[in-house]
């Protein structure tokens, strides 16, 4: 049996990587690398890399601080590379109108109680949870992995970052 090694890969250190489809149609499966596109887009920029029906992964590039967001439904946040502070304030229920799916940009700062932070590294998960209101950190860029449903500034880029040959 042959020796295998574990490559960890990072936003500054990536191999490109791809599919081997045996005995099947190529056309019937997408690969994207998350560092590839996180290193291609714009700071906090969501791109969509994984869809199943309403629910995405989106790879979101983290550089300097991200605006307030929120979400009616519960997110997560996997910090693949580089170190994210995550910021909560509790929102009032009647503080912003809530999306119906997905996260919302908010204008400006955010009122409400503080609920602390995380400092989050390579491979922690952050709860984004619902009703809250967020923003993320990072000195040096940064790639996070966001589980949540689209929404208006999701961008869908499949011809460009998936490969399907």
């Amino acid at each position: 049996m042959g020796e295998y090694v574990t490559q960890f890969a990072s936003l500054e250190h990536f191999d490109k990587g791809g599919v081997s489809v045996i005995n099947d149609e190529p056309s019937s499966y997408v690969f994207s690398n998350v560092y590839e596109v996180t290193s291609n887009a714009k700071p906090f920029e969501k791109v969509a890399v994984a869809k199943n029906l309403d629910y995405v992964l989106e790879a979101v590039r983290v550089e300097g601080t991200s605006p307030w967001r929120t979400s009616s439904h519960d997110e997560f946040a996997l910090v693949m590379s580089g170190t994210v502070t995550f910021e909560f304030i509790d929102l009032s229920p009647d503080a912003v109108e809530r999306p119906g799916q997905g996260s919302i940009e908010l204008a400006g700062e955010v009122e409400g109680p503080t609920m602390g932070h995380v400092i989050a590294r390579r491979g922690h998960m952050v709860l984004l949870a619902a009703g809250s209101a967020y923003r993320y950190t990072s000195e040096e860029p940064a790639a996070l992995l966001v589980q949540t449903m689209a929404s208006t500034d999701t961008v869908f880029r499949w011809r460009e970052i998936c490969q399907t040959r």
